[in-house]
């Protein structure tokens, strides 16, 4: 199947969770139809049949997201990526994240819990950052700053639309830091930003 690997090694891929949320918010949403189209429109219909089980092309999965935020109303658009990007945390938390380090990080006061789930996000950026290059400043608030973002690489906008990503680094902290976490992408590549920049708190 083109744009697959299974070796994470390799430059310019992603984890398949960004495609496999995204099919699976769709489908929540009751929009076969439209997830048919856009896949057809972004060349990557073969997913649908077979989606993707290994790390995938950042490229293709940059073409599939800016064409989700293409062709859906805008409110709709962010609703779908949001969604997927919650769908893909739930992931995270039920496959990757230890129960054990869940429960620590649970007994832990907001600030030292935040730290510790910005150095486990840190060391698995490669999943969700691709070639980009991420860096990370835990406090409060947290911030993540994403350059070169291949999801929305040469993609044009008026305002940030990063709202995979901000949706998975909300949800993990919901659930792992303080139920009052919220993010928010202060700036955007897509909108004229010389990053994609991420700010959580939890007031």
């Amino acid at each position: 199947m083109h744009g697959m690997t299974d070796d994470p090694r390799d430059t310019g891929v992603i984890g398949p969770n960004s495609v496999l949320q995204l099919i699976e918010a769709l489908r929540l949403a009751g929009l076969g139809a439209f997830c048919t189209q856009v896949f057809e429109r972004a060349g990557v219909s073969d997913w649908l049949l077979n989606p993707p089980q290994a790390m995938v092309d950042e490229q293709l999965v940059g073409r599939l997201h800016q064409t989700v935020r293409a062709m859906a109303p805008p409110g709709q658009g962010k609703a779908l990526m949001a969604e997927a990007g919650r769908l893909t945390a739930d992931y995270i938390l039920a496959n990757r994240i230890p129960r054990a380090a869940q429960v620590v990080l649970k007994l832990l006061p907001p600030r030292p819990a935040a730290a510790l789930l910005v150095k486990a996000i840190t060391a698995h950026s490669w999943t969700f950052a691709g070639t980009g290059k991420f860096s990370a400043v835990a406090g409060r608030p947290t911030v993540f700053t994403l350059v070169g973002n291949p999801l929305c690489a040469g993609e044009k906008a008026a305002v940030p639309v990063c709202d995979w990503h901000a949706a998975v680094f909300q949800r993990l902290f919901q659930v792992l830091v303080s139920p009052k976490a919220r993010v928010v992408e202060t700036e955007c590549e897509a909108s004229g930003g010389t990053c994609c920049r991420f700010e959580v708190d939890w007031r």
